[in-house]
């Protein structure tokens, strides 16, 4: 049977095993739009292309799937570049897929005609432009097998207007064989007997836990390697919920607004057992600095960041869970063996000492609310197991120092390119992604504001995502460091005429509340979580709050400044 390409794209779609599509429609993909009512595939209509990639991506990050966005050329198209960057840098597996001008006019300077292809090429795992359709369902395959396998990422697909129109044969290739790429998954068995050896010869080893734990479903070796062993877990911002946040073994996050135990654990470490971690500038602080007394070992599956911001003495080229689960082969013989509890209990109390003389902290208030507060309510009133998202800025450290995440999957953020705006939508992502799940999006007045728009999505879609905003009236983060470092030099962080959020979320068919009492908390929180639908809290917290501990750039992690 012959099917027209906009047909073709549809079923491939549905065999990836595609649930839902966030999407705008436009003149370029108007023959896709004309098809998607005869489909399966579950169509939900953003507001903004930027609210279509970020809700993509919160469905990958919450489901452990591909996400798959669809939208016109030319300002669709580009719309999206901010949220592939996002996904990208995050390691994010979805696939874009943009429309085109017809063939014969690109180049041309056609109306909304844009070469995204060459736009985001340095943003993207791979892109194509599909010029015939006997290759659509090729490319459609290819695209997803890249964007799922290795180090996954965003991957591209841009599609002319007349391809989607004329038809062909349609054949769907049941495997994907590509000559140049062939990531490597198996660890090598003599680096793994080389990694166990110093971990049974360490006395003071430390778990350094990334992204990619939670990626390639590690946790459950990794949380066996600690608990079995008695090493402590620290783990970056995309980390956080590959080792349970309520365990004693557990530190925290490291890095710049790291908590003390971990990054003094990381200083005086005589191995580091990094796992699907990149070495990013926002946690090694001074790079001469870091670990200086340590062996370190680098898990990853991209060749191309072992050896990239540090030298590692043992790297380990592989697939986090085959290369976890590999070390817990080669060790579970040793339990008898070797005494890792009363070898490595001196260094576990005294990491444990650093952890009860200097704890996450802040100084509470009778008559302002603490934004630190208001994540300690959210996780107490939802018992650690909500879906959480953050904007950017100071409530996503907040949200990530104050909610202990107990599994993967649990906490959305924009880690590596820092993008404000990506919460919201990624939580609209991730209730499609987990119905079963309350989702939460930890908010800034300032962040909120960028993509409000997806109100309108969230509405109509029924979902009960609840927007709790910590609002100070300030681009937080951006004050801090103008008060910290420019003299409280407060140059246009300062966010005049804000909107009544709670009038803003009643036009929009939502429900809004407002708290301004810390004696009215817990009360307003809960009601406010009870509530079904969509949900805006607007929270006035204290003004002038500042994110503790801090590492400030360039300095190394032991020089925190605290609370």
């Amino acid at each position: 049977m012959e099917l027209s390409g906009a047909q073709i794209l549809l079923e491939c779609l549905k065999r990836e095993g595609v649930e839902v599509l966030f999407g705008f429609p436009g003149g370029a993909v108007i023959d896709i739009y004309n098809e998607l009512p005869n489909s399966s595939l579950k169509h939900v209509l953003v507001r903004h292309e930027q609210g279509a990639i970020h809700a993509a991506d919160g469905f990958a990050r919450a489901s452990g799937k591909v996400g798959c966005c669809l939208v016109t050329s030319g300002p669709g198209a580009t719309n999206t570049v901010t949220g592939i960057a996002t996904a990208y840098m995050d390691s994010i597996p979805v696939v874009i897929l943009t429309g085109q001008v017809p063939t014969p006019l690109i180049g041309n300077d056609a109306f909304q005609e844009v070469d995204i292809v060459g736009i985001t090429r340095p943003c993207t795992k791979h892109n194509y432009l599909v010029k015939d359709v006997r290759e659509l369902a090729h490319v459609i395959r290819q695209a997803f097998y890249l964007a799922r396998s290795g180090r996954p990422g965003p991957v591209l697909v841009d599609l002319p207007k007349d391809v989607m129109q004329v038809k062909t044969k349609f054949i769907w290739p049941e495997d994907v064989k590509m000559r140049s790429y062939n990531p490597n998954v198996k660890p090598h068995a003599g680096q793994i007997k080389k990694v166990a050896q110093l971990i049974r010869d360490a006395e003071r080893p430390i778990i350094y836990a990334g992204g990619g734990v939670i990626t390639s479903q590690g946790h459950e070796a990794l949380t066996w390697l600690a608990q079995k062993l008695h090493i402590p877990v620290t783990a970056t911002l995309m980390g956080l919920g590959c080792f349970p946040g309520n365990d004693k073994l557990w530190l925290g996050m490291l890095g710049m607004h790291g908590t003390y135990a971990a990054n003094m654990a990381i200083n005086n470490a005589d191995l580091v057992l990094a796992v699907g971690a990149r070495f990013d500038d926002r946690v090694t602080g001074k790079v001469s600095t870091f670990a200086p007394k340590a062996t370190l070992v680098h898990i990853d599956i991209d060749p191309t960041s072992i050896q990239k911001n540090v030298s590692v003495h043992v790297p380990l080229v592989a697939d986090c869970r085959l290369a976890l689960e590999a070390l817990k082969d080669e060790l579970a013989p040793s339990l008898t063996e070797y005494d890792f509890e009363g070898g490595h209990l001196p260094w576990v109390s005294k990491v444990l000492a650093w952890a009860k003389e200097h704890p996450l902290t802040y100084h509470p208030s009778e008559t302002t609310i603490k934004p630190q507060s208001v994540v300690e309510k959210l996780y107490e009133l939802t018992n650690g197991d909500a879906v959480i998202c953050t904007e950017v800025g100071q409530n996503q450290m907040w949200a990530a120092q104050f909610y202990r995440f107990k599994e993967p999957n649990c906490f959305l953020s924009s880690g590596g390119l820092g993008t404000m705006g990506y919460g919201f939508p990624a939580a609209i992502g991730a209730q499609f992604a987990r119905p079963d799940k309350m989702v939460i999006d930890i908010a800034g007045d300032g962040s909120i504001q960028m993509n409000i728009q997806e109100m309108a999505t969230s509405v109509c879609n029924n979902l009960g995502v609840k927007i709790v905003i910590l609002n100070n009236g300030y681009l937080g983060m951006v004050r801090q460091w103008q008060e910290l470092f420019y003299k409280k030099n407060y140059c246009e962080t300062c966010m005049d005429a804000q909107p009544d959020f709670v009038k803003l979320a009643e036009a929009y068919g939502a429900t809004g509340f407002r708290i301004t009492d810390p004696a009215d908390l817990e009360r307003v929180l809960k009601q406010a979580l009870d509530t079904p639908g969509t949900v805006i809290v607007d929270v006035r917290v204290e003004r002038e709050e500042n994110v503790y501990p801090m590492v400030p750039a360039g300095a190394s992690l032991t020089d925190m400044l605290l609370v």
